[in-house]
């Protein structure tokens, strides 16, 4: 964390180091002391050191500068660093300016020159100003600042990117926090919705309205491979994904994993996995993704964010994959575990309120602005299950909506008995969102009824969607097998494909091989997968042996 400043300001160079000098002699410990050498110098200073996050215990100006006085100085600091204290160097002649001050600026203090000797007649009044300043500090927060609006679509995906990527961040909503406004008049930023989200990041840089690849960039994320070729690339950074990583690192395979948003995928959003072998009082999915992300990079595995795989061909013996940014990884094998999402609704009106009101899953960074809020859910399953039990603490109310008789078929006993003793938690089942409605954002949807063949339209910021599963296998195209719903055939189900035969290789598949050769697959988006977490586990490390077989045969 970096110290507290401590800023003088005088026209006099030489003035200008003499006080620098006092004071870094006395302060220098436990504060940092900067200079500036006019008024307009020391405001540029100050705008910086706000997009930085550093804070500003004092500002010590001499009062006769030319273009503008210290007084002048001190008055605009306000609005960059209200809490400063303030102190003004002064000659005899401009003690009834510095008097007034102190009633128009809120003037901490008045110092006539010259100080010497410091230890008597300048150290003692510091001393006292900073001892009251330390006693109402609270280190600034150092991470990443977004600035956005609640119902911007751009925001809640920065948010989300951020939140996935395990990147500290700090939201600051443009319409009721007094520091986003600051930071805005820090950078030189206007407020208008195509500019945002605006993000500052730790050292201090502005984004405006960033890509997830430009801000990957700044925030230090590998966003490009650094090797040539690679014994085993990985495609989506689920539970599959990071287990084959893991393990394929861990054995000494050049090991390169590929995420197109952040890791964990679509367990990564879960509050709350409470079956997971060997987490008794359960853990989150953003938390299990953390750790085996940590346990792959520590084995040596590469991770490469914001790249989305768009091409997979064979090239000879090795294995290609083409990126969305336009390079390609070369390999001697590749394990597709791209998972599955969310099922898009084509309810009339969805597609314009999607990241304001309307989300897809039940991301973290969304938790605190449904505080006091009646929320809704779709969807019937564990995954909903568990954003509703989390949702639950912060909403005034969570509302699941069904579209079976009841929560039996699709849902965790576990869970359900979690749900029936949160009193919150409302089921209603045998209902469909048939109509969403607002201006900037959502504020009705229509439920229907099929039980009692009737509609009513209900009032809600807040709806959260997750419903079945469509994998992400669309980018292979013919280079391997899929069913008609897109999930990849692997195993002895290449062999029976009729008059179509999918396996032409002389050797009989491996478990989890595709109809390519040294192509693999685990979890979700594998045809006939359990669609649990452990299982995709389980397939990520199987996955990994297989990877060796054919390796050992090549």
């Amino acid at each position: 964390m970096n110290k507290p400043i401590l800023l003088t300001v005088d026209d006099d160079a030489a003035v200008s180091q003499a006080i620098t000098r006092t004071l870094r002699r006395q302060y220098a410990h436990n504060f940092r002391v900067l200079r500036a050498e006019s008024g307009p110098a020391a405001l540029e200073t100050l705008r910086e050191l706000k997009l930085s996050g550093d804070e500003v215990a004092l500002l010590l100006a001499d009062h006769r500068m030319p273009g503008m006085t210290g007084v002048d100085l001190l008055e605009q600091s306000i609005e960059l660093f209200a809490d400063a204290k303030r102190v003004l160097l002064t000659a005899y002649a401009d003690i009834d300016a510095a008097i007034r001050a102190i009633n128009s600026v809120g003037l901490d203090y008045y110092l006539l020159k010259p100080w010497d000797p410091p230890e008597e007649k300048l150290y003692p009044v510091l001393d006292d100003l900073l001892d009251d300043w330390l006693a109402h500090y609270e280190p600034p927060f150092e991470g990443v600042r977004v600035i956005g609006h609640r119902w911007s679509a751009r925001s809640h995906d920065v948010k989300d990117f951020l939140a996935g990527n395990h990147v500290p961040f700090r939201w600051l909503d443009v319409e009721s926090d007094a520091e986003a406004q600051v930071l805005l008049t820090a950078s030189g930023v206007a407020a208008v919705p195509e500019r945002l989200p605006i993000v500052v990041t730790a050292s201090g840089d502005v984004l405006e309205a960033p890509t997830n690849a430009e801000l990957a960039a700044k925030i230090g994320l590998l966003t490009r491979a650094e090797l040539p070729f690679y014994d085993l690339t990985i495609i989506g950074a689920g539970p599959a994904g990071l287990a084959a990583a893991v393990y394929g690192a861990s054995e000494g395979l050049r090991t390169v994993l590929v995420e197109r948003q952040a890791p964990g995928g679509q367990a990564g959003q879960s509050s709350r996995i409470e079956n997971y072998l060997g987490f008794p009082a359960g853990v989150s999915g953003s938390d299990l993704a953390r750790r085996a992300m940590t346990q792959a990079r520590r084995f040596g595995a590469e991770m490469i964010t914001v790249q989305e795989a768009c091409g997979l061909e064979a090239r000879g013996s090795a294995r290609v994959v083409r990126l969305s940014g336009g390079a390609e990884l070369n390999s001697h094998a590749v394990l597709i575990a791209t998972g599955v999402s969310y099922r898009r609704l084509d309810t009339p009106g969805f597609d314009q309120f999607v990241g304001r009101g309307v989300y897809y899953g039940a991301g973290v960074a969304e938790a605190q602005g449904v505080r006091d809020q009646d929320v809704y859910i779709i969807g019937g399953a564990n995954s909903a299950g568990q954003a509703a039990v989390y949702l639950s603490r912060f909403a005034r109310s969570v509302t699941l909506l069904v579209r079976a008789e009841n929560l039996e078929k699709s849902m965790s006993r576990y869970l359900i008995e979690q749900i029936m003793a949160i009193p919150t938690i409302h089921v209603q089942a045998q209902r469909e969102v048939v109509a969403v409605g607002g201006s900037t954002h959502l504020e009705t949807i229509t439920i229907a009824d099929r039980s009692a063949d009737c509609e009513a339209v209900t009032p809600t910021n807040f709806l959260f969607v997750l419903i079945g599963a469509y994998p992400h296998t669309e980018w292979i195209g013919e280079s391997v097998a899929r069913d008609a719903q897109g999930f990849i055939l692997s195993g002895a189900e290449l062999l029976h494909a009729g008059d179509h035969p999918r396996w032409v290789a002389e050797r009989e598949p491996y478990l989890l091989e595709t109809s390519l050769p040294g192509v693999f697959v685990a979890g979700d988006a594998r045809r006939s997968s359990m669609k649990r977490v452990a299982s995709a586990v389980g397939e990520g490390a199987m996955a990994v042996h297989m990877v060796h077989q054919y390796l050992d045969k090549m």
